[in-house]
């Protein structure tokens, strides 16, 4: 007995340690599988990030969302360009090598700006004005070599034409969150579902969790995930890869939407107040050009359909009522002033009503208005397409071009303007020139009370040198001539040639600096904008913001040099060893190269402004570029 329960013990002893060995060996082969498993997770993880932006240091898994990143943050469309260039595989080879060579001199690829530094650079980009320059630059055989060494764009770019109508196709949310269904993420530690219905979606304005390099993800390579009660587990690392540059599309989408929205808002929402029309409606240069344009004019207005962007209190609708119009829609997106531009229709007999007959030529029951952005009148009423007789606008903002408001009126003149329809106004021009100390605050500091504080005023002229000024500045301190810097056909012109860039010459102006050096302290810009004959043809009209013209709530908008430019006629005798734009050698022509673009911030708009100097004796000097942002 004692002979058998010792043969049992140790047969049970041997079999406890070959179990013991073998869970071992379970242990051990889990752990190299795990160990396994992170190690491919890691290289899988390098491999998702191989694809270096051009313009900054992000990394993308792919293409598509790389070039998505670069078109939507950095204003570089490279599929676009292929297509409008036509460019082959070597052509789209030579075009990365190109940007990322121009990106490392802090050059802007489209314009040719160079920006004293990266951020500068950053700040500066905006869509392209001009591709065919571009194109140019290709045409350099240099640029087959690869400029950044193991660059993987280089290979992996060209996906053929289902990867490019792709990359250009848009996403609806509701699509993209349909197509996930009912998610359920598990994990060792917890168990969470997500429910990725449209309802959702709506509600809290997410589809799943940010990961840390900004875009979307279901779950981490360490998450099993099940779908509709069905276990793919590994599996849901491809369902990510193939939906995760889609979502980073829609996170992107959803984010800019929001920032516009918020901008409009602020932006609507200033005009609702009372004070700010006050202004504008006192401005007579302003108020009285577009009076007469549309009061003097009778064979323009006399039973036309009129379309009022952006109408305020109405006013312009008004005048083109009194003229003879015989419907005015009137389009405001401030709720407050499309409640105040309706009562003031109605105070004053304008109003039309739903029983109002179309053919009614009268001044009464003619002015609609509509509570919307002209981009979504669609929404509230239903106007034929190209039906509108006269497109009337007030439009224009500092500089002209600040607050964007002008890619509105082109989108409403390519709806619903008739062909050959006449917009008010027709064209706009910018001018610039250069001005003297006496358009700063220079001399105010040298005597204040008998005092010299000029101290004070070195640093002020400084500080102006990083912003824009929007001031008056007296006709008398500038000292060049003016130039056009750039001119708008607003009947023919194409929405992105709002964003341009221009050069212009400025002399010093011989008839009061007597041959003598004076200093140019920066350039100042204002603008002009045109009732022409071809529209206008009783009394053509001009609404200036010069400074040789009465001021109006516009004033004019001051770029100041870093330091000031002696400027001289070409009879002036220079110091042939001493540098241009001193007073030794003063400049007998500043050279200027002027770009303007709509800002990353909505409604804003960049200046970028290059200076050169020439000598009378033809020697050239350049300064830094300097970036301003009109906000």
């Amino acid at each position: 007995m004692s002979k058998n329960l010792m043969e049992t013990e140790e047969t049970n002893r041997l079999t406890r340690a070959e179990e013991e060995e073998e869970e071992d060996d379970d242990e051990d082969s889990r752990e190299a599988w795990t160990e396994e498993e992170n190690e491919e997770d890691g290289d899988e993880n390098d491999e998702d990030l191989e694809f270096l932006c051009l313009f900054c240091d992000f990394k993308y898994s792919s293409c598509d969302s790389l070039f998505d990143h670069c078109r939507l943050t950095h204003f570089f469309d490279f599929n676009g360009i292929r297509k409008d260039l036509g460019l082959d595989f070597y052509g789209s080879f030579k075009l990365i090598n190109c940007v990322r060579s121009q990106v490392a001199d802090n050059r802007c690829w489209s314009c040719g700006v160079c920006c004293q530094s990266k951020q500068d650079l950053q700040s500066h980009l905006h869509p392209s004005v001009n591709t065919k320059d571009v194109k140019l630059l290709l045409d350099d055989d240099k640029y087959l070599n690869p400029f950044m060494q193991e660059d993987s764009l280089l290979y992996s770019f060209d996906g053929g034409e289902e990867d490019e109508d792709e990359c250009n196709t848009s996403f609806e949310k509701e699509d993209i969150v349909k197509d996930f269904g009912s998610v359920c993420i598990d994990d060792d530690d917890t168990a969470e579902e997500t429910e990725l219905n449209a309802e959702t979606y709506n509600k809290d304005k997410k589809i799943v969790m940010a990961c840390p390099n900004g875009h979307l993800s279901l779950a981490s390579s360490s998450k099993r995930i099940t779908e509709n009660g069905m276990d793919y587990g590994e599996s849901a690392r491809s369902v990510e890869s193939e939906r995760k540059d889609k979502q980073s599309r829609v996170y992107i989408a959803d984010v800019v939407e929001k920032d516009i929205k918020k901008v409009n808002d602020s932006y609507f929402g200033s005009y609702s107040s009372f004070a700010i029309h006050r202004d504008m409606i006192s401005d007579k240069i302003r108020t009285d050009a577009y009076r007469q344009a549309l009061l003097k004019n009778p064979s323009l207005l006399n039973g036309a359909v009129v379309m009022d962007v952006g109408c305020g209190t109405g006013i312009l609708s008004l005048f083109a009522a009194q003229a003879g119009a015989s419907r005015v829609i009137s389009i405001e997106a401030s709720e407050k002033m499309a409640t105040v531009a309706t009562q003031i229709a109605k105070d004053n007999g304008l109003w039309r009503s739903k029983t109002d007959s179309e053919g009614n030529k009268s001044c009464t029951g003619v002015i609609e208005v509509v509570n919307r952005m002209v981009e979504d009148l669609d929404k509230s009423i239903q106007i034929q397409p190209h039906s509108v007789d006269i497109l009337v606008s007030e439009w224009m903002g500092y500089c002209l071009l600040y607050e964007s408001m002008l890619s509105s009126v082109l989108f409403a003149r390519d709806r619903w303007l008739k062909p050959g329809g006449a917009i008010l106004p027709d064209t706009a021009t910018i001018f610039v020139a250069g001005f003297g100390k006496g358009g700063t605050s220079l001399p105010f500091w040298e005597n204040v009370y008998g005092f010299n504080m000029s101290y004070i005023g070195k640093e002020v002229v400084e500080d102006a040198a990083k912003f824009p000024i929007v001031d008056i500045i007296n006709h008398h301190d500038l000292v060049t001539n003016a130039a056009v810097l750039q001119s708008f056909d607003l009947a023919t012109m194409k929405p992105d040639e709002v964003d341009f860039t221009a050069t212009a010459e400025l002399e010093a102006k011989n008839d009061t600096l007597d041959h003598k050096a004076t200093a140019c302290y920066g350039v100042v810009l204002w603008f002009e904008t045109g009732f022409t004959n071809r529209f206008c043809k009783e009394m053509p009209t001009v609404l200036s913001t010069s400074p040789y013209t009465p001021k109006t709530h516009w004033s004019q908008t001051i770029l100041t040099f870093r330091e000031p430019i002696s400027v001289a006629s070409s009879k002036f005798t220079a110091d042939g060893s001493a540098a241009v734009g001193t007073d030794a050698c003063p400049a007998s022509k500043i050279l200027l190269r002027i770009s303007i673009a709509r800002a990353t911030q909505h409604r804003c708009i960049d200046i970028s402004l290059e200076t050169a100097g020439v000598g009378s004796d033809g020697r050239k000097r350049s300064w830094p570029v300097q970036m301003f942002n009109l906000t």
